[in-house]
């Protein structure tokens, strides 16, 4: 081999291995996105803006919201999907994630391939609401109600897939009703449409409706948790309401696309858990009713895999459909 050749492979050699570290030590080289799957507004925007204004103001780079709704999250995560994998995109995600690979025959993307986990940033337990006309003030009432007027009672949801929908199928199921699932475009538009009541009943965290609950605009009948929700002691859960074995939560985490160097997912994991421990932070979401989480890429990962069987029996058992 030609000695000009060999210095040349040996200077590539020692070079390759260094791109993923130069890459993270000069990251970020410019403004961040932060693709959220929902409309201004709601739960998951909510908690985004506050984790983009303070990873902003680590990265000395702005974080912008780009907020896509619509098509049961799948349009915003097939953005997040074919973004550049350089760490300067990133995903919100939600039980959506998990579940649509069961709802759907084909997504434009791989759940489990095309996204690499990076932290899981909240959980929340959802709550029963419904619309303070309607004769019932407790989980027994509302499905005695149902059962006598079936058909009747269409339940609202942030849309296709979300925590909020599953909830309210795994309801529809367990309780032997016939209710009609009405899927918006996030939680603001259903909030509205409960109050009004174009809709009468709505699984959803407890921070967008905590001043609505309040005043009585809505009535709150039980919690979605296996266990009494600290921040409503007093509100009974669905399980201990009349259906045993009842329990769904509400999440969103990031991610980001494959192939992105590991050193900025790292990097990226480090701030955002550091910035969900802050005691601003932490006052901040469970004040909205979200508790923070901050957990490794693993971890993580580890739970999608996990909610995604889970999803997947749910739905079967459900026989929800969606095309």
């Amino acid at each position: 081999m030609p000695p000009i050749f060999c210095r040349v492979s040996f200077a590539l050699l020692l070079f390759c291995p260094l791109v993923p570290v130069l890459a993270a030590d000069t990251y970020p080289q410019r403004p961040l996105r932060l693709i959220v799957p929902f409309p201004p507004g709601g739960a998951g925007d909510t908690v985004a803006r506050i984790v983009a204004q303070k990873l902003g103001d680590t990265f000395g780079q702005q974080v912008v919201v780009d907020n896509r709704p619509g098509g049961g999250t799948i349009i915003a995560t097939e953005i997040g999907a074919k973004a550049i994998p350089d760490g300067h995109t990133l995903l919100v995600v939600s039980a959506a994630f998990t579940v649509n690979p069961s709802l759907y025959k084909k997504l434009p993307y791989d759940t489990e391939k095309d996204f690499i986990p990076v932290t899981q940033t909240w959980s929340a337990p959802n709550l029963l609401i419904v619309n303070p006309s309607l004769p019932a003030g407790s989980v027994k009432e509302l499905v005695a109600y149902a059962k006598a007027n079936p058909g009747k009672i269409n339940f609202g949801s942030a849309g296709n897939g979300t925590s909020t929908h599953l909830a309210g199928e795994m309801f529809r199921t367990m309780a032997g009703i016939d209710i009609v699932h009405v899927p918006y475009k996030g939680d603001a538009p259903a909030i509205a449409d409960l109050i009004g009541g174009q809709i009468q009943m709505l699984f959803i965290s407890l921070g967008p409706v905590a001043q609505l609950v309040k005043t009585g605009r809505v009535k709150a009948l039980a919690v979605s948790s296996s266990n009494a929700f600290s921040l409503v002691p007093d509100l009974p859960t669905v399980a201990g309401g009349g259906l045993p074995g009842f329990e769904s939560s509400a999440w969103n985490g990031i991610a980001v696309p494959r192939a992105t160097p590991a050193e900025i997912v790292s990097r990226l994991q480090a701030e955002i858990a550091r910035i969900l421990a802050q005691p601003e932070t932490r006052e901040k979401m469970l004040g909205l009713g979200f508790e923070p989480v901050g957990n490794t890429p693993p971890q993580f990962k580890a739970f999608i895999g996990t909610e995604i069987k889970r999803m997947a029996k749910l739905v079967s058992d459900a026989g929800i459909r969606i095309n």
